[in-house]
């Protein structure tokens, strides 16, 4: 078939079909009902060629698989892939694991973007004998996330506010060295960026991209360091929320790549301006109804909101690693640049862990701040739910007293990480040691000390930007 007869659908109906598919998700539909519509659909539309199968590691990186849709179709019980090439996966000695396709993640994909005739799948990771892989935090998380459903009929909504770069150049994180640093795409910022800035004309092209998959876009706009940016989108269940935060990242590399430069996430790559974060506002419903709301309250923040953010807080230390994961992200928690590593709620200091936005009936919430755009967002979901609810079920209170930090380099969030019992209890010790493991392993490649430019180690050896000929540098 010509290459012009693959799936090619005008913004406006990609838009169309992902919202249909997105609330069907938050309507709680299974994988099974999705498949039983989307397989035959596949199988009869010709327009379609391949099928993109997404899964995360560990750490937190994307990986893709494309699959000929005539074969993905003919092998959904028999995909296969090699998982001691992932770090953090399997062994040599025993590689091979298994996708299994969670239909609820379905997206029809534009082609200015990933080329024409694909749609994405977001996938299970299992072990040979079908068993669910300890490694797969997506995995982990929709098994909370259903637990929580079937035992309370209570759901986790989530809204990510990722922050980037947009730097000069392709590929600049895998060219990076201290002699040839970074350098911006433009100096334009929050309110100097101009209609026509390149800056501009790269949120324009990403917001178009977003809205073609469903994200609901809200607000786009520079964010307050030059060249920097953020695209804000609508609030929901945690699961897609988590898949969105890798979709946005995917799509602002692929569109700035398109136009000669890097989108980076890196939490600080520019040293004496502002870092990046990925502040994740976060609630419960129960019943379909907010239980982060008290309108008696001076916050209209209810008294199980209080608490849940008391466990984080209280955790906050403990958990750090899993929120700010790597070297880099340590540059970011400095009290110079609107750092939010104070371990203390506010309804107004952002130099606050977490913070209570100003919210209704319906938006009442809590905002982490510290969490960093390179972490993985299935292990942060599912760490800050984890913490929220043993605040709840313990009542704890928010932290009194002499404010305290959170860590200040990945060093000291490594012995918190690894000395604690809760994160051993709810991660369960294989994955505990396993991350661990990776953390220390990219600790050991970089220097001791931060200091006051970003040196290649933390650049090169970082889990988004690492492949085998990197890695090898050392």
């Amino acid at each position: 078939m010509p290459e012009s007869l693959y799936i090619d659908l005008s913004p406006a109906e990609l838009q169309k079909r992902n919202l249909l598919l997105k609330r069907d998700r938050e309507a709680g539909f299974s994988s099974e009902v999705f498949a039983e519509k989307l397989i035959p659909e596949l199988r009869n539309d010709q327009s379609v060629r391949a099928v993109t199968v997404c899964f995360c590691d560990l750490e937190g990186k994307l990986h893709l698989l494309d699959y000929n849709k005539d074969f993905f179709l003919g092998a959904l019980d028999n995909l296969t892939f090699d998982g001691s090439s992932i770090k953090g996966f399997s062994e040599q000695h025993e590689s091979d694991l298994r996708l299994y396709v969670d239909w609820t993640s379905f997206r029809w994909l534009p082609a200015s973007v990933f080329g024409p005739g694909k749609v994405m799948v977001f996938a299970k990771v299992a072990n040979q004998d079908g068993s669910d892989y300890e490694s797969d935090m997506r995995a982990m998380l929709a098994q909370l996330l259903q637990k929580l459903k079937e035992e309370k009929n209570m759901k986790v909504l989530a809204a990510p506010e990722i922050e980037g770069f947009l730097l000069k150049g392709v590929d600049a994180e895998q060219m990076y060295s201290e002699s040839t640093p970074f350098e911006m795409a433009t100096r334009g910022g929050y309110f100097s960026s101009l209609p026509q800035d390149d800056l501009r004309l790269f949120i324009d092209a990403f917001a178009q991209a977003k809205l073609m998959l469903g994200f609901e876009n809200e607000k786009d706009h520079p964010e307050v360091a030059p060249a920097q940016f953020e695209l804000n989108y609508k609030y929901t269940e945690a699961l897609g929320a988590a898949d969105q935060i890798l979709l946005y990242k995917l799509v602002a590399r692929q569109v700035a790549k398109s136009m000669g430069y890097t989108a980076c996430f890196l939490p600080k790559p520019l040293v004496g301006i502002n870092g990046s974060g990925m502040h994740t506002n976060m609630s419960l419903a129960q019943d379909g109804k907010n239980i982060f709301f008290d309108g008696t309250d001076h916050d209209n923040l209810s008294k199980a909101g209080r608490n849940f953010a008391a466990g984080i807080l209280t955790y906050g230390k403990e958990l750090c690693l899993s929120i700010c994961s790597s070297v880099n992200a340590y540059r970011r928690l400095d009290p110079h640049y609107e750092a939010p590593n104070e371990i203390k709620m506010s309804a107004k200091d952002r130099g606050s862990m977490v913070r209570i936005p100003v919210g209704n009936e319906k938006s009442a919430r809590i905002e982490v701040r510290s969490v960093a755009p390179d972490s993985n967002p299935y292990l942060v979901l599912f760490t800050l739910i984890k913490a929220g609810l043993a605040g709840i079920d313990k009542q704890m209170k928010v932290p009194a007293g002499e404010v305290q930090k959170l860590p200040g380099s990945i060093l000291e969030a490594i012995d918190f990480f690894e000395h604690s019992e809760f994160m051993k209890s709810i991660l369960g010790e294989s994955v505990h040691r396993k991350y661990l493991q990776l953390k220390k392993m990219v600790a050991d490649r970089s220097p001791r000390e931060l200091g006051s430019f970003v040196k290649s180690g933390e650049v090169i050896f970082h889990h988004e930007i690492r492949n085998q000929f990197l890695w090898s540098r050392f």
